[in-house]
């Protein structure tokens, strides 16, 4: 089993950056692709990024160019830059485990989840 935990979230007015780290314990050795998804009130978890063996990178359209996911293995860590933004990135934002080496955007993918930081972006 793999356990995430994720921080670095907090409130940033519009044009602002954040960065959320993501730090992963137990069988890191199964993890191949790393993601973060994001979920706003009333709305369903969506993809962000992911990094495929900590090198092969890939956005959602909505982030590219703003974002950027990157992985330290020596810390066992997935961090996800963001820079520019804006408030419809409000949302609870998830870190993602998959033992999968495709750059997937399938939730059913990754078994295993971290809890959850909210980032929320004011205008």
């Amino acid at each position: 089993q793999v356990a995430l935990v994720e921080s670095g979230g907090g409130l940033v007015q519009a044009g602002g950056s954040l960065r959320l780290s993501c730090v992963a314990s137990g069988s890191i050795f199964s993890i191949n692709t790393m993601g973060w998804y994001r979920q706003a009130p009333g709305k369903q978890r969506q993809f962000v990024a992911n990094i495929v063996r900590g090198v092969n990178t890939n956005y959602a359209d909505s982030v590219k160019g703003r974002f950027t996911i990157s992985r330290d293995n020596a810390k066992n860590t997935v961090y996800l830059q963001m820079n520019s933004l804006k408030p419809e990135d409000t949302a609870v934002y998830y870190c993602a485990a998959g033992a999968v080496g495709i750059p997937t955007t399938r939730r059913d993918d990754y078994h295993n989840w971290g809890q959850g930081t909210q980032v929320t972006v004011s205008s």
